[in-house]
C-alpha cells in the first residue's frame, strides 16, 4: 500500500510538472483560398511565410497558393460582364475608366485586365490590349519616317587638335527605371541623370576622347507602358502615364547625347530590358530617327537582344543580362561574332538588370554587372536589397584595352 501511495505521488508531480498546451485550430485549405482571395496582397509571399501567419502546414499554404494565383491570373476581360461593381471595387473602376479614357482606348480594344491588391490593400489593376497584328517592321519604319519629320540638320564636328592617344570614353548609365515610385519626381531624376553624365565628363578631362560610347535602356523605363507591368507580366507601379514616360525618357537620351556631340562624336547602343523590351525598342527608333541627318551621332537599335561594339582591340558585347548565365557569355560572343573576336586581344561583356557592381572573368572575357543610379524603393531598403547609387564611365585605349574607370556617386 506504501509502494502504491508514493508512485500515485510521483505520478501527481509529473502531471503537474508537465506543460499542457491548448491543441490550435489549423485552418483547412479552402479556408486559407477564401483568405487568399480577400487579402490578394499575401499572393505574394512564399508558403513558409504565409504559414506562420495563418497557422497551418507548409504544404497546405502551398497548395493553397498555386490554386489561388492560377484562379486569379487575367481571365479574358468583358465589359459588358466583368466593368461592374458587382465583381470589382467602385473606385477602382472608375480609376479603371478614368484610365481608359486618358489613354485613348476604347473598352472593345481590351483583351484582359487583372485586378490585385497590394500589401498594404490598395487596389491596382494591369490592362493587355489586343493585338491588331502590326509586326515590329511595320512599327520600325512609322516611327522612324514620323521622327525624320523632326530631325534637325547639323554639321560634322571636326577635332581642333590632332589626339596624341585616342579613347572611346564609355558612359554607362543603365536601369534607371525612369517612371518608378520611389520619392521622386520625374524632373528630379532628370536632373540627376545629366548632373551624372556631366560629372563623368568633367572628371574625364585631360583624355584624348576620340568618340563617347553611350549604352541606354537596360530597364532605361520602369515598365511596358499601358499595361503597367514588365514584360512578362509582373505589376508595376509608376508615378506618371505611359505616354508622359516614354516622351519623357527619350528627351532625357537626346538631352545626354545632345551635351556629349558637343565634345566628341556619339556612339548610341540601344538595349532592352526585362521590364521595357518592346518600348526601349521603339524608343531606339525615334532616337534613331532624330539623329538621322547628323553625322555626329550614330545609333545601334537592331532587332538583336545582343549588341556588340568593336574599337581597336576592343569587344563589348552589350546585353541585359537575365537571360544569359555569365558563364557562358565567352562562348556566345565567339559564337555569334567569331570574326571580331578573333581580331580583338582585350574583351568585355557588359550588362545591367541587378543594379549593383559585379565583375567576374571567364576564358579571358570579363562579364561586368554595371550599377545603376536608380533610388532604392522602399520594398528593396526593407528587405535589405539597397544598392550605392553610381554611374560608371569606362576608358578604352585603342591599342591597349581598358585603361581604366571613372564613376560619379549619388545619396538616397
Amino acid at each position: 500500500m506504501e509502494v502504491l501511495l508514493r508512485l500515485l505521488h510521483l505520478m501527481m508531480i509529473r502531471l503537474d510538472n508537465k506543460r499542457i498546451t491548448k491543441p490550435q485550430i489549423r485552418m483547412t485549405k479552402e479556408q486559407i483560398k477564401n483568405f487568399l482571395k480577400e487579402k490578394q496582397g499575401y499572393l505574394k509571399v512564399g508558403p513558409s511565410r504565409l504559414s506562420e501567419r495563418l497557422n497551418c502546414s507548409v504544404e497546405t499554404c502551398s497548395a493553397a497558393l498555386t490554386e489561388v494565383r492560377l484562379e486569379t491570373k487575367g481571365l479574358d476581360f468583358d465589359v459588358d460582364k466583368d466593368l461592374t461593381v458587382e465583381n470589382n471595387n467602385e473606385s477602382v473602376i472608375s480609376e479603371f475608366q478614368t484610365f481608359l479614357d486618358t489613354n485613348d482606348i476604347a473598352p472593345t480594344d481590351v483583351a484582359s485586365v487583372k485586378f490585385w491588391q497590394t500589401m498594404s490593400g490598395q487596389q491596382r489593376f494591369s490592362v493587355v490590349t489586343k493585338n491588331e497584328g502590326r509586326n515590329v517592321s511595320e512599327v520600325k519604319k512609322e516611327i522612324e519616317d514620323f521622327a525624320a519629320i523632326y530631325s534637325p540638320v547639323v554639321s560634322k564636328i571636326s577635332p581642333l587638335n590632332k589626339l596624341s592617344n585616342p579613347v572611346v570614353y564609355e558612359v554607362s548609365l543603365p536601369d534607371i527605371h525612369y517612371g518608378k515610385v520611389h520619392g521622386y519626381t520625374l524632373e528630379e531624376i532628370e536632373n540627376q541623370f545629366i548632373g551624372v553624365v556631366k560629372d563623368l565628363v568633367k572628371k574625364a578631362e585631360g583624355l584624348d576622347i576620340e568618340r563617347f560610347l553611350l549604352p541606354i535602356g537596360n530597364d532605361g523605363m520602369n515598365s511596358e507602358g499601358m499595361r503597367r507591368t514588365t514584360t512578362k507580366g509582373t505589376p508595376q507601379e509608376d508615378s506618371a502615364s505611359w505616354k508622359e514616360t516614354f516622351r519623357g525618357y527619350w528627351a532625357l537620351m537626346v538631352t545626354a547625347i545632345d551635351y556629349l556631340k558637343t565634345i566628341a562624336p556619339v556612339d548610341v547602343v540601344v538595349i532592352s530590358g526585362n521590364h521595357d523590351y518592346e518600348r526601349m525598342f521603339y524608343a531606339g527608333d525615334v532616337i534613331s530617327g532624330w539623329y538621322r541627318n547628323d553625322e555626329n551621332v550614330t545609333v545601334n537599335n537592331s532587332e538583336e537582344s545582343r549588341k556588340y561594339y568593336e574599337y581597336g582591340v576592343n569587344m563589348i558585347m552589350f546585353t541585359h543580362g537575365d537571360n544569359e548565365k555569365a558563364a557562358e557569355m565567352p562562348l556566345i560572343m565567339a559564337t555569334e561574332q567569331p570574326e571580331m573576336f578573333a581580331r580583338s586581344t582585350h574583351r568585355e561583356a557588359h550588362c545591367g538588370h541587378f543594379h549593383k557592381e559585379m565583375v567576374n572573368e571567364y576564358r579571358g572575357v570579363k562579364v561586368r554587372f554595371i550599377p545603376s543610379i536608380c533610388p532604392n524603393d522602399e520594398w528593396h531598403k526593407r528587405m535589405g536589397y539597397a544598392a550605392k547609387r553610381t554611374g560608371q564611365a569606362y576608358i578604352w585605349s585603342k591599342m591597349a584595352g581598358l585603361e581604366g574607370y571613372l564613376q560619379s556617386n549619388l545619396r538616397g
